[in-house]
């Protein structure tokens, strides 16, 4: 199912128009640029710092859980290395499929967002997880599942971070 899924991607939603746009918005994803960078300008400002030290801790979560851990004990070999039909728009990938870090990374960050601030900035960082996530699909560098299980895993892995901060400061307090 997953390879079918991939395949009807390369041949109904692929188009000139539409590829710049995800290599664009995947490169985003690349080693959680754009989550780093928006981390590090949420530490400069003291009223957004506490949500950049969630942000980043919910990085240093996902990098931890999805690319370090998952990544290695699952070893899930790429779409591209099984299904030969299949057309990869970017340079390959050289680790593993399982979970996507570009999907687990962006939900993480978004979820943290989500939760602690005001939600028009929280569902935009939310559109741009998805997109990113779906980016890896577009290309062909991700199965679905990989996307799927990245992205939950970076939703628990952000709620998580933000859960045990509640709970350290609820703990502070009293």
């Amino acid at each position: 199912m997953d390879a079918n899924i991939l395949l009807w991607i390369q041949e109904n939603l692929r188009t000139p128009v539409l590829t710049p746009f995800f290599k664009g918005i995947t490169a985003l994803g690349n080693a959680g640029l754009i989550w780093i960078i928006l981390s590090l300008a949420l530490l400069l400002f003291k009223k957004t710092r506490k949500t950049g030290i969630l942000c980043a801790c919910s990085l240093l979560g996902s990098l931890i859980i999805n690319n370090l851990i998952i990544k290695n004990l699952v070893g899930r070999i790429r779409p591209y290395e099984v299904i030969s039909s299949l057309r990869v728009l970017i340079p390959f990938p050289h680790d593993t499929s399982f979970p996507s870090g570009h999907a687990g990374s962006s939900f993480a960050f978004a979820t943290v967002i989500f939760l602690t601030c005001k939600k028009r900035y929280g569902i935009a960082a939310l559109v741009l997880a998805s997109f990113i996530a779906f980016s890896r699909l577009y290309l062909g560098v991700h199965y679905p599942t990989d996307v799927l299980c990245g992205s939950v895993f970076g939703i628990v892995i952000g709620a998580a971070t933000v859960a045990v901060s509640d709970y350290l400061s609820k703990r502070k307090v009293n």
